[in-house]
């Protein structure tokens, strides 16, 4: 909350569902970081996506989607400003991960080895869990239905301008698994100045 509204930002809604309170407890209205909080409630679970449909006519035209379950020092306000500037309906924010392989790596031609590899690190682009969206992009779906951020992803890539990337080499921590909420609270008292200032 801190971030979005150093940021720039004035609104944020949160969808919430179960232990919903807990979140609404915490946040209140917003006001202590000077911001405009509003909550969507979910009955049942609607994805990243689908309370976005349901409450499409109460977005402006481009506004920001994240996870919140995330640690990242990433420009929101940046990452707006370079969506609206592109023509794509869909901007994810990408981060290159490096992922090490504990074993040698065969690499088979049928029965064949024809290379090997010794604990290899892979680099992958991944999403961040953030998104820019234009509220265009929500008219194709039908609203109380779930829809996950990889539904809409692949909608998109069979459109004409398809989602474009806001490339990112800053800091970012998905906390999802139970190793990185560990790291995660290691991490965040030496990165807290930035994070939340």
């Amino acid at each position: 909350m801190r971030q979005l509204s150093r940021a720039g930002f004035g609104t944020v809604d949160l969808a919430i569902g179960h232990l919903g309170q807990l979140i609404r407890a915490y946040v209140g209205d917003g006001q202590q970081w000077g911001l405009d909080v509003r909550y969507w409630e979910e009955d049942n679970p609607l994805g990243t996506v689908g309370p976005l449909v349901a409450h499409r006519d109460e977005l402006p035209d481009d506004f920001l989607v994240m996870n919140g379950d995330i640690l990242t020092d990433l420009p929101f306000d940046d990452l707006l400003t370079h969506h609206r500037d592109g023509s794509s309906e869909v901007t994810v924010a990408a981060f290159t991960r490096e992922v090490a392989i504990d074993f040698g790596v065969l690499d088979l031609v049928g029965p064949r080895i024809a290379g090997f590899r010794e604990k290899p690190k892979l680099e992958y682009t991944v999403s961040m869990g953030v998104y820019a969206l234009s509220r265009s992009v929500l008219d194709r779906y039908v609203p109380g239905l779930p829809y996950g951020f990889d539904d809409l992803l692949l909608d998109q890539l069979q459109t004409e301008d398809g989602p474009a990337a806001f490339p990112f080499g800053g800091y970012w921590l998905d906390i999802g698994r139970p190793e990185d909420y560990d790291q995660a609270n290691v991490e965040f008292p030496l990165r807290r100045p930035t994070l939340i200032g």
